[in-house]
């Protein structure tokens, strides 16, 4: 599920004038290129040694395609190490599969797009239009490494950067750097046989985009076998302007099979491969692979119904395999990438919600419990390094509140959590290796977001990017008149406190129309104190034009703990609706909102969730902008679905009950319906379906379809024409106050 990712980045989303006024914040001006400093520093990484800050930035002219560039702390000198342009020009013509790959990263742009640094810090290298470059730091030029036709995906440096591996027509390979001699580690790939590549679900739905996993010394490396012949072949249309592709895509939709995974660890010395045992009931998923030392490689394997989650270890040597620990519900268990081995080669560190909500927990590598070391009625985030000198882990959280991301550190003995991270802020950090220094991108929701650079202990080195609102900034002209948000809870049905976000006009004239925007469904957070980037600014452009929006997290959001999110078990559509319904009940509580005037939008599963709203809450509910809805769950993927909402070959009731068709016969507003007619997540043929019951039921609605555009339906202009789209229809029909008359 493309769940809605607000990007932390600089304000420079728009270019303004002087002398502003609301008008001045038009919808062109939120999408405008930047003009002042070029794009925020994205994709930030720091040298393994903690020397050098990396990251990539947008040209100023052409903010969607990248240079690399880098901080070098010892001398405080900032300089660009290699300019995209310099190395290729011209149309980069991505394969198939690395456009799949860059749409469930949610990666777009042009030029260096990612890159990876050698374990000792002396060399980098990166992708760029196909091919790999190789640059050795000291050297005055890049190397390139690789040369093909073919279109190498998922690039990286062995953890002794003396050889690189990567992927090409779904077999995996290596390469020695200082030779360039190529080792073919599979050979057999093609058609339905995939070696080392991650599958559609692993990618889209686990956040595991790799296939394949080195061995610490170099001389292994585990690797998957993909078979996709057991999986449903559908057939469907993108469509553009000017043509109409016909796709036969692999998608296993809910109910239906997955692939066939096998796990192997093949040794470059001598070319053996071994398959590793992953037991009798091959319909599994193979979450995680990781390496706890040299001798021991350890998966994760989630059953079907995602409600067992076993960390397992086999000893390359003899062959011996054990389960160290399992983790059950009686809902789902959430993946995380929390899991961390020290180097005493006797401990590990292991994320669960086992008691309720995500905590840190110390194991022996035998898989004994030796103690938990955060507790409390708050959520650890991730890990973000462990110090095992000094014996800390730093990790993001929110203990303080909700609504903020902060930085923590805490002793492994569990004593003294400290918080790092300045209050009222919303943090996100990337730390060196060694834990010595971090970066921080911390922004509220009326602040864009600043990056600077720490010591471990929290205290500030320098800025990387101050993006201070001085006169020189482009929304210095409107901090005057800024809204900012009133944070607030509301009770739900079963006594849950909900957090809401309200935006509010300056001047207040009668009864004011409502935006409720929303999201709605599991792992996503919406009421935040974090800067809300183009969706933000098209708030305050809504709230300029006499709206009051509002957004509510209900429950089955996240970062509140398991409890808050179980509610959605087989019962998608249920209680979201209620708590949403809840919202528009405190709202009409409001002297100044009018309760015949609120509307409704959401994306994805926010466009679900409008649709439900429409449809269940018609008598609070005046008009409703859905994108990019799923309409039924048997359409979408079977490892999203299936954990919320079980299999619908023993579930089917649930499945029909959560589906919006036996609901729209409701229908009372107006509702708009906007959908890319070449999106492969949530297919273009859930709207469609509902355009034709909708039609069969006499029920007059809008529609708005983007030729050629997927989920996400990216584009400048095609944002502009959008956000439009969107403003004009609520505009219509909810008919905002004018508050400057």
């Amino acid at each position: 599920m493309n769940r809605l990712i607000i990007t932390l980045a600089c304000a420079f989303g728009f270019n303004l004038t002087s002398n502003a006024n609301a008008e001045n914040l038009t919808i062109e001006r939120i999408h405008q290129s930047p003009s002042l400093s070029g794009s925020a520093p994205i994709n930030i990484q720091i040298s393994p040694d903690g020397q050098r800050v990396t990251f990539l930035r947008g040209k100023t002219a052409n903010y969607n395609r990248y240079d690399l560039w880098e901080y070098h702390i010892p001398t405080g000198k900032t300089q660009i190490l290699f300019d995209s342009d310099d190395l290729h020009t011209g149309p980069e013509f991505l394969s198939d599969e690395e456009k799949a790959r860059r749409e469930r990263l949610r990666v777009y742009g042009s030029g260096i797009i990612t890159y990876d640094w050698s374990n000792d810090s002396s060399a980098l290298i990166f992708p760029l239009a196909g091919d790999v470059y190789y640059f050795k730091i000291g050297d005055k030029k890049a190397k390139r490494l690789l040369e093909t036709d073919a279109f190498e995906t998922d690039i990286k440096f062995s953890p002794n950067g003396n050889f690189i591996s990567y992927i090409r027509e779904q077999n995996l390979y290596v390469m020695n750097v200082e030779t360039g001699k190529e080792q073919a580690i599979t050979t057999k790939g093609g058609g339905n046989i995939k070696y080392g590549m991650a599958e559609f679900v692993a990618q889209e739905e686990m956040s595991r985009m790799t296939g394949y996993w080195w061995s610490k010394d170099e001389k292994h490396i585990a690797f998957t076998k993909v078979d996709e012949g057991p999986v449903d072949e559908i057939v469907r249309s993108e469509i553009y302007a000017d043509s109409i592709r016909t796709i036969e895509q692999k998608y296993p939709k809910a109910g239906t099979n997955n692939v066939h995974i096998e796990l192997a660890i093949a040794n470059l010395n001598n070319g053996q491969v071994r398959w590793v045992d992953l037991g009798d009931n091959k319909d599994i998923y193979l979450a995680r692979a990781q390496w706890m030392n040299e001798s021991t490689l350890t998966y994760q394997t989630q059953s079907r119904d995602q409600q067992v989650l076993n960390l397992n270890a086999i000893n390359i040597d003899n062959g011996e395999q054990r389960t160290l620990l399992q983790e059950t519900s009686n809902t789902w268990v959430n993946l995380n990438f929390d899991l961390g081995f020290l180097s005493d080669n006797e401990h590990f560190v292991w994320a669960s919600e086992r008691d309720g909500f995500k905590h840190l927990y110390l194991y022996r590598n035998s898989g004994e419990l030796v103690r938990q070391i955060t507790n409390g009625d708050w959520v650890v985030e991730g890990v973000n390094a462990i110090d095992e000198t000094k014996g800390i882990i730093y990790f993001q959280g929110r203990k303080d509140t909700p609504l903020e991301s902060h930085i923590y550190s805490v002793a492994l003995d569990g004593s003294n959590i400290t918080r790092l991270s300045d209050a009222d802020q919303f943090h996100s950090a990337t730390f060196s290796s060694d834990a010595s220094v971090y970066v921080d991108s911390h922004s509220t929701a009326n602040t864009p977001a600043q990056v600077s650079l720490h010591k471990s202990d929290g205290s500030m080195i320098t800025w990387l990017d101050e993006n201070k609102v001085d006169q020189n900034h482009p929304l210095y002209d409107f901090t005057d008149d800024w809204v900012k948000p009133e944070f607030g809870s509301i009770k739900a049905q079963d006594g849950s406190d909900l957090q809401y976000r309200l935006y509010k006009p300056t001047k207040l004239k009668g009864k004011h129309p409502v935006i409720v925007y929303l999201y709605g469904g599991p792992h996503a957070q919406m009421v935040t104190n974090s800067w809300g980037g183009d969706r933000g600014l098209l708030m305050q452009y809504w709230v300029n034009k006499g709206y009051v929006v509002f957004t509510l997290d209900n429950r089955g959001s996240y970062n509140r703990g398991k409890a808050f999110e179980d509610p959605l078990f087989k019962k998608m559509g249920f209680v979201e609706v209620d708590d949403q319904i809840t919202g528009v009940r405190f709202l009409r509580t409001l002297s100044y909102v009018d309760p015949q005037r609120i509307g409704v939008h959401g994306h994805s599963y926010g466009g679900y969730l409008t649709l439900m709203a429409m449809f269940k809450g018609g008598d609070y509910f005046a008009a409703g902008v859905a994108g990019a809805p799923v309409t039924d769950w048997r359409l979408y993927d079977t490892h999203y679905t299936e954990r919320y909402m079980g299999n619908p070959k023993t579930d089917d009731q649930a499945y029909t009950d959560s589906s919006v068709f036996p609901y729209a016969k409701n229908l009372k507003g107006d509702l708009l319906i906007y959908h890319g007619m070449a999106d492969d997540n949530v297919l273009f043929t859930h709207s469609t379906m509902l355009y034709k019951h909708l039609q069969d039921l006499a029920l007059p609605f809008e529609v708005m379809d983007y030729p050629g555009k997927k989920h996400s339906i990216r584009g400048k202009n095609t944002g502009i024409h959008l956000y439009k789209t969107i403003t004009n229809f609520f505009d219509k029909h909810l008919q905002p106050v004018n508050t400057d008359e």
